[in-house]
């Protein structure tokens, strides 16, 4: 998925089509968590399409629920799809961070060890001078 910390950085345009893999999959899951939402709210909360949505995509988007909850078990829902939308925000920033990261940590790594090889190529250890044969 990443390169091995002993070869050079990917090119810019590996990075950035990683960088977009990344993105897609997050928008993927926050789609699917706003499809839950919406799905839940409906059936459960008996809301209308469009107000489910806009509950959904709020509690999601972290701004809270808009109309009240005629019910226990909606109520219960709405804790609980709360939660999880923490726990999606939380996976996002993950899955779109990791790439920017790995990206900036292999940088530092390729500073600190000697001159950068092109990818798939070894990068030979930097040499101590305190530990000379």
């Amino acid at each position: 998925m990443f390169e091995h910390h002993s070869h050079g950085l990917a090119s810019s345009r590996v990075f950035v089509l990683r960088l977009l893999r990344f993105v897609s999959g997050g928008m993927l899951l926050a789609g699917l968590a706003l499809g839950i939402g919406v799905l839940g709210y409906h059936w459960i909360a008996g809301l209308a399409w469009v107000d489910a949505l806009l509950n959904a995509s709020m509690i999601l988007g972290g701004m809270g629920p808009v109309d009240p909850l005629p019910n226990a078990a909606a109520k219960v829902f709405a804790s609980f799809y709360a939660l999880f939308s923490g726990l999606v925000f939380i996976s996002f920033m993950g899955l779109v961070m990791a790439p920017v990261a790995h990206r900036i940590l292999h940088a530092f790594h390729h500073q600190r060890g000697g001159r950068p090889q092109p990818q798939g190529q070894p990068v030979e250890p930097a040499r101590d001078e305190a530990r000379q044969p």
